[in-house]
This record gives structure tokens, sequence and C-alpha cells, in this order.
């Protein structure tokens, strides 16, 4: 997978990342230490999944090696499409967690990564072991960036603009699963 590809993936994979970081910061006026190590603990999380998902489809891949490239698509499209049938159905989630315990952290990072798991499992499907490390090496870098962004967004009471950011991942996966097909089925 190309570094592009892998920087959409990774920013689409992240918006989650980015709403609780800066949900988080606002509602619990954590401190920037703690923050920081939100952020560390999202990227961790977020390569990881990928990486375990890459592996269970790479152990597959012999098998379905001739319709991997649909299998790719058909995950992509299933995770984007829940990206943005969430992005326009409000669900009422007021539940007050304690975020600057390092045990909800990790809760919340592995919630936030289900989706990369998915989307991993595409990865094996479709990519070589070199190409799978640098995508979850791009993906961890990013998610704590833009976590670190949510962190400072919420500090200074900025809005994220959720249900866009949602949407626009949706589409970005969906995308990057229609490539998929494209480069796999006319190239």
């Amino acid at each position: 997978m190309l570094l592009v590809e892998s920087f959409l993936l990774a920013l689409a994979l992240c918006v989650d990342s980015l709403v609780v970081s800066a949900t988080s910061a606002f509602k619990s006026k954590m401190s920037y230490r703690r923050g920081l190590l939100m952020a560390a603990t999202f990227g961790f999380f977020q390569a990881l999944f990928p990486l375990l998902g890459a592996l269970l489809g790479e152990a597959c891949q012999a098998f379905v090696a001739s319709v991997d490239h649909w299998i790719a698509f058909g995950l992509l499209l299933l995770v984007g499409g829940k990206m943005l049938w969430d992005a326009f159905h409000e669900e009422d989630d007021d539940k007050q967690l304690d975020v600057t315990r390092f045990a909800t952290m990790c809760l919340l990072g592995v919630a936030t990564s289900i989706d990369a798991f998915v989307v991993g499992i595409g990865l094996g499907l479709k990519s070589d072991l070199w190409e799978i490390l640098i995508t979850v090496i791009v993906i961890g870098i990013v998610t704590v960036m833009v976590s670190l962004i949510g962190l400072v967004l919420g500090k200074r009471n900025i809005p994220v603009p959720e249900r866009m950011a949602t949407a626009i991942a949706g589409v970005v996966l969906i995308g990057l699963g229609t490539y998929t097909l494209i480069e796999h089925t006319l190239m």
C-alpha cells in the first residue's frame, strides 16, 4: 500500500480517537500529561488491531486468493458504511467515564480500534508484510498526532464536528475499498 493510501486510511480510522480525546479533555479537564498518555494508548491500540487483523487475513490468504480483493472491498465498504450510518443517526451516549484512569484509556483505545481490526483483515488479504508494517506504523503515528489535536481542541473548548468527520472517514474507507477492487479487477 502506498504511503498516501496508508495516511488516508489512518485518518479515516482515527476519527473516533479525535472525538474521544477532545470530549475527554473538555469534560474531565485532564492534564496535558494524561492527554499524552491517552494519545499514546490510542495510537498503540489503533496500530495493534490492524496488525492483528492483517495477520489473520494473511493466514487466510491462501484460501481466498481468488476473491481477496472482493473481501477487502467488502470489509472497507462495511466499515465505511457503518461510519456513514453513525454520522447521520445520532446516539445519546452521556455515560460518564473516569478518563484519567489508565484502565479506562485502554478500554477506550480498544473500543476506538475495533474497526481497525476489520480493516486489517483486508490489509492482510491484499498486502505483503512490508506494506502492512508501514501502514500499521503510519496508523499509529497519525492516531497519536490526531488524538493530541483532539486534546488541544478539547482543552480550549473548541467543538469537533463529529458527524462531518465520521462521514468523511466513511467515504474515504469506501473510496479505498473501491480503489482496491478496481486495481485488482481492471489493472
